[in-house]
């Protein structure tokens, strides 16, 4: 039986929060289903549909696995040399490795962070486990060329959400998490001195450098520190 697998990312460029990555497996029926029920990119819908349009992919596919990356794990990848290209490859294989039955060729499309897709989709396959069954595409756009990936999409925007209003309720309005929206940078004005050992933040990202310069020269002391370790 032919299998396809779809896999997207969410909340990469937010300053505040996690990444999450999200991987759904559907037969060629279950993609159709989840195409006609009105599933595509995740940004192109509002977040109530997005919530049932979610509901309805878990009971519409054979599996799926959601991977949540932490802003304090993010850091420790950068610090440590890893770049956050690298860190998805790492975290789309694992879902990957998750996911694949062994036994069913299946092609799997995978929404590429990079601008260079060889050299991405190289880096992914040096990552996988099993690969003898499978079939790597590595695209731009595939969630809005790709319903299966458009479900993965909205996997992963629904929990980037759901991630993001548990953050509101233990600190307060931090708005969408992005740099470009001007209530995440109050809140951060306001409360990174306060809260910049909680993990919330990214104290990698150029905004938060801007911000706290001195906070930034430690975290850059710390990066060499590691760099030299290995």
């Amino acid at each position: 039986m032919g299998l396809i697998l779809g896999i997207d990312d969410a909340g990469r460029g937010p300053l505040i929060g996690p990444m999450i990555l999200a991987g759904v497996l559907v037969t060629k029926t279950q993609e159709e289903k989840i195409k006609k029920a009105g599933a595509k990119d995740s940004k192109l819908l509002p977040h109530t549909e997005r919530i049932s349009l979610s509901e309805l992919i878990k009971e519409n596919s054979i599996s799926h696995k959601i991977l949540e990356t932490s802003a304090h794990e993010i850091d420790n990848s950068l610090s440590s040399g890893t770049n956050l290209n690298t860190l998805e490859a790492l975290k789309s294989a694992e879902i990957i490795n998750a996911l694949n039955t062994k036994k069913d060729k299946i092609i799997v499309i995978v929404d590429c962070p990079s601008t260079n897709l060889l050299a991405w989709k190289n880096t992914l396959i040096s990552f996988i486990e099993h690969k003898e069954n499978l079939k790597i595409k590595c695209e731009h756009k595939a969630d809005f060329n790709h319903p299966s990936v458009s479900a993965a999409s909205i996997l992963a925007k629904v929990k980037r959400e759901e991630a993001v209003s548990v953050l509101k309720k233990q600190y307060g309005n931090i708005g969408s998490g992005y740099p470009s929206d001007p209530i995440t940078i109050k809140f951060l004005k306001e409360n990174g001195e306060k809260y910049k050992d909680s993990g919330i933040f990214r104290k990698s990202w150029s905004t938060w450098k801007k911000i706290f310069p001195e906070d930034s020269l430690q975290f850059q002391g710390n990066k060499f520190k590691q760099q030299k370790l290995f």
